[in-house]
């Protein structure tokens, strides 16, 4: 299938060798039979290489020679031409993201593009895959095509979709082509929305659901003391669902603004704004939001409240699982030619296990402790984005037990004067 650019001068030269020998040998002859038998096989050679035949039967040596030289021109142009076919159609199947493997009518393979060498290596999970295309290519039958899907359980965990087809030119089988499709980020992305709107229902529907109850007991109830305090449990529900749509606004926005105003602004200031917002949930818990601020004043290029957004929802989070009369350490500084800011509490921790999932959506390390202490679940999400948008990151730290320290990474732009 795959031809070779070197095979038009290898017929050319083949062909030449093979008229010089054979000349040679006639006039080594001498003799006038033995030059119609070498006209003869001469003008058959040009006719096998694919030149018109001659009408009539050539008289001179001469001519003939002229004829087979033709004949092993074109012929040589023609290798030529679908030498480069064969190579531009090899360089567009590595161009694709998909694997391709073609094998001939006898199941040998004869190709395989680029993705496909990377995906037939020695891990276990590619053994697999191997197997399983290896067995769809021999059991597809001609003139028909076969589908799979492999569920490869890694790490990393990976979804492929093989596709196998059988290849003829309308009278005989020619083989087989298999192209395999990687869909795992298809699938993961199918799966991360599921989760939302299943997740977004179950955080509405609670809160909607105590209003409900709660006003139709008030409806009943005629104790003014009981009253106040089933209008006070509304308010508070109806708080919590109005900070979920705001986070959810806050989280969509942040995404749509994969690259957002960018402006130079002292973390100081983000260090300052952060920790005011908090102040009062603080001091009614009795913690101490203790900051070190950058000496000198350094200057970052970014969004400032999406910025001073990411720092402040650190710092609720550090506030709501300290302990009360505890103490929240905010740090800004520079570091190896970036702005590192920290954030450390000294409150219940999280678990090993939780760390890479914490800043998932609505995800929570302790379902009854986040919703006591009117968390939506959107704080870390909102963080990690705000991260991204400035190529920066977002790490965590943590012990049960033992209080979590999130680092946020951000490149540096200028230190102030």
């Amino acid at each position: 299938m795959i031809g070779d650019i070197h095979a038009s001068s290898l017929v050319a030269a083949v062909v030449g060798a093979v008229i010089v020998i054979i000349i040679a040998l006639a006039y080594a002859a001498g003799a006038s039979r033995g030059v119609r038998e070498l006209r003869q096989r001469l003008t058959a050679l040009g006719s096998r290489l694919g030149a018109d035949s001659l009408v009539d039967e050539p008289r001179r040596l001469e001519d003939v020679i002229g004829y087979v030289e033709h004949a092993t021109a074109s012929a040589a142009e023609t290798v030529a031409d679908a030498s480069a076919d064969a190579i531009r159609l090899r360089r567009a199947l590595d161009s694709l993201i998909q694997a391709v493997i073609v094998c001939d009518e006898h199941g040998e393979t004869v190709f395989r593009n680029t993705r496909a060498i990377a995906l037939m290596g020695n891990r276990h999970s590619d053994a697999i895959a191997v197997q399983a295309v290896d067995e769809l290519l021999r059991t597809t039958v001609p003139g028909t095509s076969e589908e799979r899907t492999l569920e490869l359980y890694g790490p990393p965990r990976r979804t492929l979709v093989v596709r196998s087809q059988s290849i003829d030119n309308g009278q005989r089988a020619l083989g087989t082509i298999a192209v395999i499709d990687d869909v795992s980020d298809r699938r993961r992305l199918e799966e991360v929305r599921r989760d939302f709107v299943a997740n977004v229902s179950h955080e509405l529907k609670t809160p909607m659901g105590a209003i409900g109850l709660l006003a139709e007991t008030l409806l009943e109830e005629n104790e003014p003391a009981i009253s106040q305090r089933l209008a006070q449990r509304i308010h508070t529900e109806a708080f919590r669902i109005s900070r979920i749509i705001d986070d959810l606004l806050d989280l969509s926005r942040i995404e749509s603004e994969e690259s957002p105003p960018r402006e130079p602004v002292l973390v100081n200031l983000i260090l300052g704004e952060a920790s005011e917002r908090v102040r009062a949930a603080a001091e009614q818990r009795g913690v101490e939001v203790a900051l070190v601020e950058p000496s000198p004043p350094v200057a970052i290029l970014g969004d400032r409240r999406q910025l001073t957004s990411a720092v402040y929802n650190l710092l609720e989070n550090a506030v709501k699982f300290s302990p009360d009369a505890g103490v929240v350490h905010l740090k800004g500084g520079v570091d190896n030619g970036e702005v590192v800011i920290t954030v450390k509490d000294s409150g219940i921790g999280i678990p090993t296990r939780e760390l890479e999932r914490i800043f998932e959506r609505f995800y929570r390390v302790d379902h009854g402790r986040s919703r006591s202490t009117g968390g939506t679940g959107l704080g870390l999400a909102i963080v990690r984005h705000v991260a991204q948008n400035h190529r920066g990151s977002v790490q965590v730290e943590s012990r049960e037990g033992e209080g979590a320290t999130f680092t946020l990474h951000l490149p540096l732009q200028a230190r102030s004067e």
